[in-house]
């Protein structure tokens, strides 16, 4: 069984707030999850719908597969690296703000 990988790394959104659209297309046709994503606004559908084209594309190119014959197997969001900075407040401290970031999987499959 041929499975297509994508990788997307450090990118600057929140992987909690990635998870909520990533759990939209697990388990869909490729081109209805890419469907689902152009038509939601929300802002991590954007690298996600660049990623699934992406893991459309190594599928296409690697293994000679259409975008027809595959659904999206599983999609993995984890923690990347966190940027932490400080805002000052009042009486000269500071408080901590955490810029994260996520790694994220796609794995895609083909239909029998």
């Amino acid at each position: 069984m041929i499975e297509i990988k994508a990788h997307l790394k450090y990118l600057r959104m929140s992987p909690r707030k990635v998870r909520t659209v990533a759990n939209l297309i697990k388990g869909k046709p490729a081109a209805e999850a890419e469907a689902v994503l152009g038509f939601l606004a929300r802002k991590p559908a954007i690298p996600l719908q660049k990623l699934l084209k992406s893991a459309v594309a190594n599928a296409k190119h690697n293994f000679n597969v259409e975008k027809e014959n595959l659904f999206v197997k599983n999609i993995r969001v984890d923690n990347g690296p966190t940027l932490k900075r400080f805002m000052p407040r009042a009486r000269g401290s500071a408080s901590p703000i955490r810029k994260r970031e996520s790694h994220i999987t796609i794995i895609l499959n083909v239909k029998n």
